[in-house]
């Protein structure tokens, strides 16, 4: 009860001093009182912009930049990345890139910590109803996937011939289903999407059969969940988004798979890069202790099948992220696929591992070089979740790997990106594409900056190797080789087998289903 009193007093205090300040401080002391609070981790000041400079080889000087919307005003967004055709073409054709304008002034939204609690916790009338698919793995184990589908369609299944593209969907590694994740399904749908939520074992309600549960970057399950989307849909495109540290599990399957992914491309919404400084340093208070007892309160429905492997007590009376983490896959007896030996998930079933052993197996970025396909990550400067992006974001992987495109803002939150025309955001749907009319009624919650940023990078990526494509096939004609025969041109899927992932799928099937509402 003191910590709920403490958190209420905090949230009062921050209520009380964001508008205030604005008219009793100037703007350098305001920044600095609220990084006292952990609200504002990093001010961005100054107009200097990171362009797309010249392309190595290249005569003609090319340099592209977002940057400021005219020269007086800095600029609210920036595209980091290393020069090449998509990169431009990406800056050609993303006019959402370069259209953010968030919230400032005398709002609420103007606070990263409080947009970004606003996110995650507060609840959400959503339109749309889930149709869940629970999915036995090769070691008995389930995890669940929700299919998303508009409350008045009355057909609760899709063909199996649509050519509509999927689009999958990773939350957060806690398994909390935010008002993001909710309002992205909406967006989707509304742009003939086929949105579908991948859910861990245990989370979301989804059945524990098995007393392993899914460690933070092992992307096995994943897997084979991706690999029964392809028997289900296999006429349509598949894409990924992940959702903060959710990000984690979808770069680790990404550089595990490599070319062998089955995605076409893959969006992260506020994504946690360097996991284990992450865990370790820990985050304000209020949060670590809410994401804490979040934790708990979800395991403690199995304390007792738990006890049996883990020791509970000290897993119960954890007080932080690491403790927790550390408590759940590095005692010994913790259950793995092979007994007696360490296998690529870093713990044994006799013997325990060390906490960096551990995330030698689970950091994000081991196999970040093995990334075959183009990945988009939002980030915001003032993100309370993440941190200070000079220290958690790496800016080099962007500027060296041409599969990395980083869109930087200056405000945004985790997760947050609220804008200053957030709620008449229905109109600037019509832009992208024309919507059904009975999509409306979903459009009038409004569509959040990073949803819009990446539906658009997705529709581009693919519009650009599609012209590649035919590009390559008019110049074998030309040629006079046969069109397909010449070159090796881009797939959406990929026909070759990846090392570690088997090429069959008959150890996956769906075991029942039914309808789902995330309503709340």
């Amino acid at each position: 009860m003191l910590e709920w009193l403490l958190a209420l007093c905090f949230v009062i205090l921050v209520v009380s001093i964001w508008p205030g300040s604005k008219y009793f401080c100037t703007e350098n002391q305001r920044d600095a009182l609220l990084q006292r609070f952990g609200i504002l981790q990093q001010v961005a000041k100054g107009k200097t912009e990171r362009c797309v400079s010249e392309r190595e080889g290249s005569d003609d000087a090319q340099s592209a930049c977002v940057g400021a919307l005219t020269d007086e005003k800095p600029r609210t967004v920036a595209l980091i990345c290393k020069p090449s055709a998509l990169a431009n073409y990406l800056l050609k054709h993303c006019w959402t890139f370069s259209n953010y304008s968030p919230c400032v002034g005398w709002t609420w939204r103007a606070s990263a910590f409080l947009q970004s609690v606003y996110e995650a916790c507060w609840p959400y009338e959503s339109p749309v109803q889930f149709v869940r698919d629970n999915l036995q793995l090769s070691d008995d184990g389930l995890v669940a996937l929700d299919w998303a589908v508009p409350s008045y369609q009355k057909r609760r299944r899709t063909s199996s011939h649509s050519t509509s593209p999927v689009l999958l969907i990773i939350p957060n590694s806690f398994g909390k289903i935010t008002r993001n994740v909710l309002k992205l399904c909406e967006m989707a749908l509304s742009h003939g999407y086929l949105p579908v939520v991948f859910n861990r074992r245990s989370h979301n309600s989804c059945p524990l059969t098995t007393v392993k549960l899914q460690q933070f970057g092992d992307p096995a399950d994943l897997r084979e969940a991706v690999r029964y989307i392809r028997y289900r849909q296999p006429a349509g495109r598949l894409y990924a988004v992940s959702e903060s540290s959710g990000s984690g599990l979808l770069l680790s399957y990404l550089g595990e798979c490599g070319s062998s992914s089955y995605v076409t491309a893959a969006v992260c919404l506020s994504p946690v890069f360097r996991c284990q400084s992450w865990f370790e340093s820990g985050l304000c208070w209020p949060l670590q202790w809410a994401l804490v007892l979040y934790q708990k309160i979800c395991l403690s429905r199995y304390r007792t099948v738990m006890a049996e492997t883990l020791q509970t007590d000290t897993l119960f009376s954890s007080h932080s992220l690491h403790g927790l983490e550390e408590a759940l896959f590095c005692q010994p007896g913790y259950p793995d696929s092979t007994p007696a030996a360490p296998t690529g998930n870093g713990c044994s079933s006799n013997t325990s591992v060390t906490w960096d052993a551990y995330w030698e197996h689970n950091e994000p970025l081991r196999d970040v070089d093995e990334v075959a396909i183009p990945v988009l990550s939002v980030c915001s400067k003032d993100d309370p979740v993440r941190g200070d992006a000079q220290s958690t974001v790496p800016l080099e992987l962007f500027e060296t790997n041409p599969h990395f495109f980083l869109l930087l803002t200056d405000r945004g939150g985790h997760c947050g990106f609220s804008t200053q025309s957030e709620g008449n955001a229905a109109g600037a749907v019509g832009a992208v594409g024309s919507v059904a009319a009975s999509n409306r009624g979903m459009e009038s919650h409004g569509i959040n900056w990073s949803h819009r940023a990446s539906l658009e990078f997705f529709r581009a990526t693919t519009d650009f190797f599609n012209a590649e494509e035919r590009a390559k096939q008019l110049a074998s004609r030309r040629r006079g080789l046969g069109g397909a025969a010449g070159g090796r041109f881009f797939r959406h899927r990929s026909v070759s087998t990846c090392k570690r992932v088997p090429a069959c799928s008959h150890n996956i099937h769906a075991i029942y289903s039914w309808q789902r509402s995330y309503t709340r």
